[in-house]
This record gives structure tokens, C-alpha cells and sequence, in this order.
């Protein structure tokens, strides 16, 4: 995935989401509040809501309107936690090819095949060991389906795509597909047949403006697009100065959910996402993004 000329440069060393002092603060709030029982009610619920048996695969499709909103970190976090939750396979899909950075965020050392060649491999008559021979093996008995081997020219059509999701649904019980940043094909394609939908967006004056631009165009179309719909706001920078809980109520307005994905030090160094080193808040807040998309998405048969 990296190359070796390069491995030395960007290696580094894990940093964690929050400074000690923000922990230790933490720390003491938690220990002087009363609180501790509602925080553990609220992960509890959430558990419940994320383990829900399903009839058939859930397809999440991850996108964006703009490169750079955390739509691959995202989806990566979108993985983890449906993989850490539940008990059936878990897919994490690519479908943009142009040099994604998935695999990347997902700690991935190699790579062997694309979404483009499985789409042409996968038969009717294999098992789910005969499948995951095709796939990289994750944790917590999840895998990743690259969109291409990391090098530029790798194409993905919306044919292949199609193909690829309809021979491998019947496998996993959830599917998370990183797409393309819209109006790209794939990313209609993928958006147009997903269970549910999430749109990454900055949380800045311009990425909340054009987001809400997006929403009232998809307002048009059938009423479950929207409605399967939940924008995560990713904070990209520590205290931006956006009134996050009025842009929150402006976007719902339009009838899609809101969750906010906070700051994190672990997130913004980029490189391979090491759940362990995430702020509580930013676990806290992966897993609403991940039960709430996953409730929506179960309104859709």
C-alpha cells in the first residue's frame, strides 16, 4: 500500500484524539458527575440498536460533495463499529478508484483484487469462505474490498459496481460502501440503491451552505433518499466557530438526520485509524452515526 521508498517518511507514531489534559479532565467530570449511569444507558441503547438481526444486507453508501470532507474516514469508522457490534459478516466496499485512501485508513498493508475484478470472479454457487479468498481480512469478521491497487487509471464503471453489490450482498449482513464525491456515476448508481445514506460535509460556513443546496435538490427526489439520509458534520479543526446546533437544525429542516463528528488529533494526523487512540467522544459519536444510518436504513426493503 505504501511504497517503500516513501514507508520511512510517513511513518509515524499513533497520536491520540485528545491531549492528556483534555483526558484528564475528563477523567475528573466523570468522576464528580452523576452522569455515569445516562452515558451507560445511552451506549446501551445504541449496542441494541446497531445488533439488530436483519432479513437482508444492509447497503450504507458513504459520500460527499467535495474532497477533503472525511468521507473515507468516515466509512472507515463506519466499518469498525458495525464489525465491532454485530455478529454477521461486514463488507467495506470501495467504489472510488481514484487513489482512495480507505484501504489506507483502514491500516491495510497489501492489496490483491478490485471491485472491478470480483465483479467478474464471484458466482452464485460460492460459499462465504469461497468469497473472502478475494478479500482482505479485517477484524472482528470484517473485510475490504478495494476499489483499485493503488496506482492512477484503475476504472470503476457504474456496470462493474453493480454487479459486484448484487453477487456479494447475500454474504454480509452489512455492506459499507465508500463512493465517489458526487455527481460522479458510481456515487449515483450506489446512492440510488443503497438502504441508507450518509453525506459528509465540512463543518464550515461553506461545506453546511452547500450541503443544505444538496438536500433541497434531493428533496425532489423519492421520498426515501432524503428520508435514508443522515449528514455527519466532521469538525476538522479544533473550535471552527460555527453554531453547530442551528446549522444541525437548519439541515433536518429538510427532513434528512445531522450527527457531528467532533475534532479528533487521531483522526486529523491521518494514516491508519487505531480505534484505541480515538477521544471518547469521537466513539461515541461514530457509533450514533452508525445506529442512526442503520435504523434508517432498515425502513427501506
Amino acid at each position: 500500500m505504501v511504497d517503500e521508498s516513501l514507508a520511512s517518511a510517513v511513518r509515524r507514531k499513533p497520536v491520540r484524539g485528545e491531549s492528556f489534559a483534555a483526558r484528564a479532565a475528563r477523567a475528573l467530570r466523570h468522576t464528580l458527575s452523576s452522569s455515569a449511569a445516562h452515558e451507560v444507558a445511552q451506549i446501551t441503547h445504541t449496542a441494541e440498536a446497531l445488533q439488530r438481526p436483519v432479513t437482508t444486507g444492509r447497503q450504507i453508501a458513504v459520500t460527499s460533495i467535495r474532497g477533503g470532507a472525511g468521507k473515507s474516514t468516515v466509512a472507515a469508522l463506519l466499518g469498525t463499529t458495525f464489525a465491532h457490534y454485530r455478529q454477521d459478516p461486514v463488507l467495506v466496499l470501495e467504489a472510488d478508484p481514484a487513489l482512495g485512501s480507505l484501504p489506507l485508513r483502514l491500516g491495510v498493508q497489501t492489496l490483491r483484487w478490485t471491485t472491478s475484478d470480483v465483479a467478474d470472479i464471484v458466482k452464485p454457487d460460492m460459499s462465504l469462505l469461497d468469497i473472502t479468498g478475494y478479500l482482505v481480512q479485517l477484524p472482528n469478521n470484517a473485510w475490504l474490498l478495494p476499489a483499485s491497487l493503488g496506482q492512477i487509471g484503475a476504472m470503476l464503471d457504474s456496470g462493474a459496481y453493480e454487479r459486484a453489490v448484487v453477487a456479494l450482498r447475500r454474504y454480509f449482513g452489512v455492506m459499507v460502501i465508500d463512493c465517489e464525491t458526487l455527481p460522479a456515476e458510481v456515487a449515483r448508481v450506489a446512492l440510488a440503491a443503497a438502504h441508507g445514506r450518509v453525506l459528509t460535509t465540512p463543518a464550515t460556513p461553506e461545506g453546511i451552505t452547500s450541503t443544505y443546496s444538496v438536500l433541497q435538490w434531493m428533496q425532489e427526489l423519492p421520498r426515501h433518499v432524503i428520508a435514508g439520509t443522515v449528514v455527519v458534520l466532521t469538525e476538522l479543526v479544533p473550535h471552527q466557530g460555527v453554531d453547530l446546533d442551528e446549522a444541525a437544525q437548519q439541515l433536518r429542516s429538510t427532513g434528512a438526520s445531522v450527527q457531528v463528528l467532533p475534532y479528533d488529533r487521531h483522526l486529523a494526523a491521518g494514516g491508519p485509524v487505531h480505534t484505541e487512540f480515538l477521544a471518547p467522544p469521537t466513539r461515541q459519536a461514530a457509533a450514533r452515526i452508525a445506529a442512526d444510518v442503520f435504523q434508517l436504513s432498515q425502513k427501506r426493503y
